[in-house]
């Protein structure tokens, strides 16, 4: 049984757009014929493909066929400008979606992938999400292979470890005078001094003090600061004390920058690699460059 194309394209159209509407917008047809051309698809397969809902999303199946599709699709502009280069028209650029957290993008990803990307010519677009959270986004489509604190590999994908990115509570010596004192950080002083973090997906800071003192996310007063040079400069300015790389202070506590306000705290997320199992060769060198870099840095 072969797939409809139409079929396919008005099902592809609907889960990238998240709207009938949208999608009969993008085909230039009307948002019935789009929904006919999806309820025949869901007929030949004898599954449901699409929740309908603001916005329309993609079933479990649906899901297992949009990967699909979204290889497919890329599998083919990959051939396309492989055969248009040979023949001349080297000009084409091959676009990768990578989803990524933000403190990779901060620290070690962008000059891992900065000589990759130059020489394969890729026209890359990066979704920053927290490392928890950018395994969804290629789960449903979005993106074409992700860096994860997800080490269990999705159907038709691999999962390979990047290593671990350690994180350390620091604030200013300042800031640690101020609210923790001679004593240190104690329940008392964690449950009035302002914590800076980075959304409200971030629990590194929350997992830090509930480990220790059993506190609340809404136990203290914290800062939402959702950018990672953003975020490193509200602590070094006394905003607060939170949760941060140590490629991204590099030997900021050495030089009495930055106090490491509690070392039992410090954190090591490990990260992961996800993408195809099957990749086009672009994207497959991409991904072997990102792994070997890392596993240098991490």
């Amino acid at each position: 049984m072969a797939l409809d194309s139409k079929q396919c394209e008005a099902f592809l159209a609907v889960v990238e757009s998240g709207s009938f509407e949208q999608a009969a917008v993008a085909l230039h047809i009307t948002p019935s014929a789009v929904s006919l051309r999806v309820r025949g698809l869901e007929e030949r397969l004898g599954q449901p493909l699409i929740v309908r809902g603001r916005p329309s999303r993609a079933t479990h199946v649906g899901r297992q066929l949009l990967q699909h599709l979204q290889r497919a699709r890329v599998m083919e502009h990959d051939l396309l400008a492989g055969i248009m280069g040979s023949e001349g028209g080297g000009d084409a650029f091959f676009p990768i979606t990578l989803a990524v957290n933000a403190d990779s993008l901060a620290t070690w990803l962008l000059p891992t992938l900065s000589a990759v990307v130059q020489r394969e010519r890729i026209a890359i677009e990066l979704l920053v999400d927290d490392q928890e959270h950018t395994h969804a986004l290629l789960e449903t489509g979005v993106a074409h292979a992700c860096v994860s604190a997800q080490p269990h590999a999705m159907r038709g994908c691999m999962a390979e470890p990047l290593g671990r990115m350690r994180y350390r509570l620091v604030a200013t010596p300042a800031f640690a005078a101020q609210w923790f004192g001679p004593r240190g950080i104690t329940r008392t002083s964690a449950r009035r001094a302002p914590a800076v973090v980075f959304n409200r997906k971030d629990s590194l800071h929350a997992n830090a003090l509930l480990n220790a003192f059993g506190l609340q996310g809404n136990a203290y007063v914290s800062h939402y600061v959702p950018a990672s040079e953003a975020f490193i400069a509200a602590i070094r300015l006394g905003l607060g004390y939170g949760m941060v790389p140590e490629l991204q202070i590099g030997d900021a506590i050495e030089r009495g920058e930055l106090a490491d306000v509690m070392p039992e705290a410090a954190t090591e997320v490990a990260l992961y690699w996800h993408g195809w199992a099957q990749q086009p060769p672009r994207l497959e060198r991409l991904a072997q460059r990102v792994m070997q870099a890392a596993r240098q840095l991490l």
